[in-house]
């Protein structure tokens, strides 16, 4: 059973390169990678599921900022070691508000505009950091590289 789950056969072709490294770090070579798929397919499937968790943990561990963006609300998470820290924008007062369109804000002569809420808050871990990350990425979260977090914070703290 994965701890995340299992790449798909897409993402497990992007990684080829990386899956034969973990093959053959684990004792399996090609002929007998094929032999194993065809004479055991559970213990393959097996193989498959410890190597997406090993890729699925990486990514979780480098991650330091999520993002989600929609027309009315923005939220963008810093992860921390035992929280995340959430700063959020709401336009759902404004009628004409469109937050996926970056020059919304851009042009705005004041901030925030007029009926904007920007929030903050900090949200301890309930389990393991990286699954939590992980879960947000399931509910529509991205990975990102913190440039908006910080750009909101510091328009926010002035």
């Amino acid at each position: 059973m994965t701890k995340y789950r299992v790449l798909s056969i897409a993402e497990l072709e992007e990684m080829e390169k990386e899956f034969i490294d973990y093959l053959v770090l684990n004792g399996i070579v090609a002929n007998d990678w094929q032999k194993l798929k065809k004479s055991e397919p559970k213990n393959a499937e097996e193989i498959i599921e410890l190597f997406s968790d090993v890729v699925f943990e990486t990514i979780m561990r480098k991650t330091h900022y999520l993002e989600k963006r929609g027309e009315k609300e923005i939220r963008v998470l810093q992860c921390l070691k035992d929280k995340f820290v959430l700063v959020g924008i709401n336009a759902s007062k404004i009628d004409n508000a469109d937050l996926t369109n970056p020059d919304y804000l851009r042009q705005a002569v004041h901030f925030p505009p007029s009926g904007l809420e920007v929030f903050t808050s900090e949200i301890k871990y309930e389990k393991l950091r990286e699954l939590e990350i992980f879960e947000m990425t399931q509910q529509g979260y991205s990975i990102s590289n913190g440039d908006l977090f910080k750009t909101i914070c510091l328009v926010i703290s002035q």
